[in-house]
C-alpha cells in the first residue's frame, strides 16, 4: 500500500513540476504579449496595483521564467528546488492577483494551479527524491 501511495505522491509532484514549466511558460508569453503590443490588453477598474502595460509584460516574463526554471529543478527532487518551487509559485500567486484588471479568468487558473502547485510541493515533494 505504502509503495502505491508513494506512487501517486511521486506523479503528483511530478504533475505539479510540470504544471510549473508550463504556467511559467505561458506566463512569459503573457509578457512578451503586453511588451510587443501594449494595447492588447485593457484594465477594466482602478486598483491599487496600477502600472503601466509594459513594466506588467516585463514582470510577467521575468516571473513566468523563474517559475519554469524551478519547475524544471523540482524534477531533480531537490529540497532546495521544492522551497524555490513554493517561494516562486507564491510570488506568481501575487503577482496574478495583481493582474485581475486585466485579465481575470486567465489570472484566476494561474491562482488555483498556483495553489495546487505549493500543496504538491509541500505535502508530497519528499517522495520525489525517494
Amino acid at each position: 500500500m505504502t509503495e502505491q501511495r508513494n506512487g501517486f505522491a511521486v506523479g503528483l509532484t511530478l504533475f505539479a513540476a510540470t504544471m510549473m514549466i508550463v504556467t511559467g511558460v505561458l506566463q512569459a508569453l503573457q509578457g512578451l504579449v503586453a511588451l510587443f503590443n501594449d494595447t492588447f490588453y485593457v484594465a477594466g477598474a482602478t486598483w491599487i496595483f496600477e502600472f503601466d502595460i509594459t513594466a506588467w509584460g516585463w514582470i510577467h516574463l521575468l516571473v513566468g521564467v523563474l517559475v519554469a526554471v524551478a519547475g524544471f529543478f523540482v524534477l531533480s527532487g531537490a529540497v532546495w528546488a521544492r522551497t524555490i518551487g513554493v517561494i516562486v509559485a507564491s510570488l506568481s500567486i501575487l503577482l496574478n492577483f495583481a493582474w485581475l484588471p486585466y485579465y481575470p479568468w486567465w489570472s484566476i487558473i494561474i491562482i488555483v494551479l498556483d495553489v495546487f502547485v505549493i500543496w504538491a510541493l509541500t505535502a508530497h515533494g519528499r517522495e520525489v527524491a525517494e
